[in-house]
């Protein structure tokens, strides 16, 4: 692929590029891994498995959430996911209206509602979550099983540790402010 550089080549690009800045060039590059290894495997995915009943990796891992976890609070679908509420809006219409999920009212608070999957939503993940699990396997056919134990458990660490300790990291950064709404990256019109 044209203009494509390995994982190495980019390492190296960026110690020429910052030279003796005093950076913790292990912990970047550990992070940098991370993101490039969670696009290409989200992309290896969409394009392989999820691409044949036609789910993108958002909207598989919605049903996920909801197959594992039986019918939820939209909030709950959204946080286990890891999307705002706004793009699982999004996500749950195209699924209600593949007939895969259905959207309820809450029983008891109206502000609230429900999502659970329909006959045909549980017998698609149920379908694809083998061939999904299949490529669990292909995507870290590299490691050993104890190597892929060990990577989890390292992942899992870094989620803990923003979990637990994110919020007041962004507090301290932004000095005691809340962050300001996210923009598009557009400049205002003047």
């Amino acid at each position: 692929m044209s203009g494509h550089r390995s994982i190495g080549d980019t390492e190296k690009a960026v110690q020429a590029k910052l030279g003796d800045t005093p950076v913790r060039h292990e912990r970047m590059a550990a992070v940098a891994n991370l993101y490039r290894a969670a696009a290409a495997v989200r992309q290896h995915f969409e394009n392989s498995v999820l691409r044949g009943v036609e789910l993108t990796w958002t909207s598989f891992v919605v049903l996920w959430v909801v197959w594992i976890g039986g019918e939820r609070e939209t909030r709950l679908v959204a946080e286990e996911a890891g999307i705002s509420k706004g793009t699982l809006t999004g996500v749950a219409r195209t699924l209600q209206s593949r007939g895969l999920l259905e959207r309820k009212d809450h029983p008891t608070d109206g502000r609230l509602a429900l999502l659970a999957l329909t006959p045909e939503g549980e017998r698609l993940i149920a379908w694809v979550f083998p061939e999904f699990n299949a490529e669990e396997v292909f995507v870290t056919e590299g490691l050993s099983d104890d190597e892929a134990l060990d990577l989890a458990d390292l992942l899992r660490r870094i989620v803990d540790q923003v979990e637990t300790r994110g919020e007041d990291r962004r507090l301290e950064l932004l000095d005691g402010h809340e962050p300001r709404p996210r923009r598009s990256g557009r400049r205002a019109k003047r």
